[in-house]
């Protein structure tokens, strides 16, 4: 039995404003926009991804979403394309012994080991992994 994750609920204060938040500073593709009377869901994907986030409108949830997690092979390609979108990342980080978060990549660049953040209009929070790097800088 396979159990595959293909979408995720975003919760979000105006979903026109997360749209373009996430088409524009994030590049993620539009894969559906419905509208059913009031009910409206906007579907997008991170590029090479396949599983979708959902943008729904619900004002007591909008920016409490916390721990969602994308993968890249390059962090600092990956940081350098939402800065030039206008998104706003945190530097590059890693975390050292004992957990203490640490400015700059990984020093090994070792798979899951180097991490940038950033935050949609709402508040909700991304983070953002490097794996693969070192496989391809060999």
């Amino acid at each position: 039995m396979d159990w595959k994750l293909e979408l995720v609920v975003v919760p979000v204060s105006d979903v026109d404003r997360a749209k373009a938040f996430y088409l524009e500073q994030t590049g993620f593709r539009l894969d559906v926009d419905h509208r059913a009377g009031d009910f409206r869901v906007v579907q997008l994907s991170p590029p090479g991804s396949a599983c979708a986030i959902a943008l729904m409108h619900n004002l007591d949830r909008a920016g409490t979403l916390s721990g969602l997690h994308l993968v890249v092979r390059d962090i600092d390609a990956a940081r350098a394309e939402l800065v030039d979108r206008g998104a706003k990342p945190s530097e590059v980080f890693h975390f050292e012994e004992g957990g203490v978060q640490t400015p700059g990549p990984d020093p090994d660049r070792r798979d899951y080991g180097s991490f940038l953040s950033f935050s949609d209009p709402d508040g909700n929070e991304w983070l953002v992994q490097e794996v693969g790097w070192a496989g391809a800088a060999a």
